[in-house]
């Protein structure tokens, strides 16, 4: 059955990659057939097919100026606070936790994330489904694998394990679209985080992403889960800084010191917290000026999504909101 699945796959993407003339042809690009001699040699390609799969591969000069400035380096907190933290926003989300009620429920009751941050994520990732991308994967992923040095190798392991997701689905790799780095479908997953964390949340025999939202909630939690998420802990909580304020460390690192160590250092919460949690103190460049947070394990699982203490802030806060609005909501039933 195995071999059947391959060759069909083999099939389709050598008639998907013969049917349209390529671009920009990236067959004949010194990394490709590097990468090419890999996948045959390791993983048990057929060149020709490989070839012909990459003679329909565009480069795409949008993505490579896109990836040079990224939200996260460019924006102030304030200003990209006001991205995600909308009425509109909040609202739809809402409307998916209603609507998706019971994969919610479940999901948190087995992988223990609560449902306001899986819907979170999703709704900072792709306005709960609606905005996925429209770079096909496979241009995204060989043009900042074979013209994107300086990440280069993160982007030629994230090919790699595309062309063999692919494959193991009996999928066309043309077909897939996505976002301009290559992430996929509702939580926007790179291959290697479908390959490692992707389930079939609704038990048909795989992990859909990309159409089934029951299954993209099970494996937004289920990434969560298996990077440390802390069942009924805190994220994070606002506290009010000492009149001089040192060096903090890296907001994106795992929190090292704890709570006891952030007070002696003069920072209060403003909220009771666990005494002997780990955490690290988190300074974002509000509109009113510098804040800072207090952010505990939860917060540090969050930045596994995407490393960038903003992104995590903006995932929490629109957590927070979903959940007033939505037990607001219930509340007018």
């Amino acid at each position: 059955m195995k071999r059947t699945i391959i060759g069909s796959w083999l099939l389709v993407m050598w008639l998907s990659a013969s049917a349209v003339p390529a671009l920009a042809d990236y067959r004949e690009h010194a990394e490709t057939q590097k990468f090419i001699d890999k996948m045959v040699n390791e993983h048990g390609f057929e060149r020709a097919n490989l070839e012909a799969l990459f003679a329909n591969t565009e480069r795409q000069e949008r993505i490579l100026e896109l990836i040079a400035r990224p939200a996260e380096k460019t924006k102030s907190w304030a200003d990209y606070r006001k991205i995600f933290i909308q009425d509109k926003r909040i609202s739809d989300g809402v409307k998916f936790w209603q609507e998706n009620r019971n994969a919610l429920a479940r999901a948190e009751q087995v992988y223990g994330v609560p449902a306001e941050y899986i819907v979170a994520i999703i709704g900072v990732e792709t306005l709960y489904g609606r905005v996925t991308g429209s770079y096909r994967v496979m241009d995204a992923l060989s043009t900042l694998a074979f013209d994107y040095p300086p990440r280069s190798p993160f982007f030629t392991k994230e090919l790699e394990n595309y062309l063999i997701l692919m494959r193991e689905h009996g999928k066309d790799p043309l077909i897939n679209k996505g976002s301009y780095a290559g992430a996929m479908g509702y939580g926007q997953f790179m291959p290697s985080s479908y390959r490692h964390y992707a389930v079939d949340f609704d038990g048909d025999d795989w992990p859909d992403i990309w159409n089934n939202t029951t299954d993209a909630i099970g494996s937004v939690a289920n990434y969560f889960k298996q990077h440390g998420w802390q069942r009924g802990d805190f994220v994070t909580v606002r506290v009010r800084p000492p009149a001089e304020i040192g060096d903090l460390p890296s907001p994106i690192n795992k929190p090292e010191q704890t709570v006891p160590d952030w007070q002696k250092a003069g920072f209060t919460p403003v909220q009771s917290v666990p005494a002997e949690a780990p955490a690290v103190v988190v300074r974002l460049d509000g509109a009113l000026g510098d804040e800072y947070w207090l952010s505990f394990i939860n917060f540090y699982v969050i930045t596994r999504y995407n490393r960038s203490a903003m992104y995590a802030m903006a995932v929490h806060q629109l957590a927070q909101a979903i959940y007033r609005a939505a037990d607001l909501a219930q509340g007018d039933d």
